[in-house]
């Protein structure tokens, strides 16, 4: 198939590269459409995920090419999609992303010429991780933020001193083992994640997890907002105003799904008609 590249070839792909030759004056990598091989759910995944990474850049959660964020590929068992190492997070685009299997294997590919740019294997030993486990998660989120690595190198953690923090009264904690290139990591961090939606990673950063790429980035945006807000209010050393067990197990209570519609319902549109005026490569 033209312009599309089926293989099984390893992580982390390196080859001389000619950058200039898949430029354009606008500074856009030229990568052929992957619309035509894919189905339509294919697709739609695609165009949700690229718009989440626009997203975590727009909203000050990106390090530039580092960091992941995955989503399944509808009606694929084990397969998910996730981003080519060597592209910012304000480049990709939902022909871009990369297929790849649990086992690491990658299915398929854009043709990215002599790029030929393949996956960051931390990413995959996280995003394969969960994606295995919990098969009723769509999308994983994994953040370098200042705020959320700040955070994660707090002894006392996120504190519920807000009502948004309040949300992750339950989060989990996964302890630092060294840069995620091993898949003995796997099974920690899953049990570290358990059922929840949101994870801090210590010494490292943070990690949600959705039904749904815009329920995921819902969790992401606001765990982002907690930690800049412990951070500022720690920031003014004065005494921090307390609230009382009962209120903070309630007020946690009130966030569940059993409670509230699904996250990401409401503003999911609307954010892709943000980035639609801003800018709608993201869909190519």
């Amino acid at each position: 198939m033209s312009g599309h590249i089926i293989s099984r070839q390893g992580l982390n792909a390196r080859q001389p590269v000619n950058h200039e030759k898949h430029m354009s004056h606008t500074g856009r990598i030229h990568i052929p459409s992957m619309k035509s091989h894919c189905s339509e759910a294919e697709w739609k995944a695609r165009v949700d995920l690229a718009a989440c990474y626009r997203l975590v850049e727009l909203y000050g959660m990106a390090d530039m090419m580092a960091n992941h964020i995955s989503a399944r590929v509808p009606d694929e068992d084990g397969a998910f999609l996730i981003n080519p190492y060597g592209m910012m997070y304000e480049e990709i685009t939902a022909s871009s992303l990369i297929k790849v299997d649990l086992a690491g294997n990658i299915l398929s590919k854009p043709d990215f010429g002599d790029l030929n740019y393949g996956i960051n294997k931390a990413g995959y030993v996280i995003h394969s991780a969960i994606h295995g486990a919990r098969h009723e998660v769509d999308c994983v989120i994994h953040t370098h933020s200042w705020a959320s690595m700040a955070v994660s190198s707090l002894a006392c953690g996120l504190l519920p001193l807000t009502q948004t923090a309040m949300r992750f009264l339950k989060i989990g904690y996964h302890d630092y083992q060294g840069v995620v290139l091993d898949t003995k990591e796997q099974a920690s961090l899953i049990e570290d994640l358990g059922n929840g939606e949101a994870l801090i990673l210590r010494n490292h950063g943070a990690l949600t997890v959705g039904r749904t790429v815009g329920e995921a980035f819902n969790w992401m945006h606001r765990l982002e907002l907690a930690c800049r807000a412990q951070l500022a209010a720690q920031a003014a050393q004065q005494p921090l105003q307390a609230v009382s067990p009962e209120v903070l197990e309630e007020t946690w209570n009130n966030y569940q799904p059993g409670t509230r519609r699904p996250y990401g319902v409401m503003e999911w549109p609307a954010l892709l008609r943000k980035l639609d005026r801003l800018d709608s490569s993201y869909r190519d």
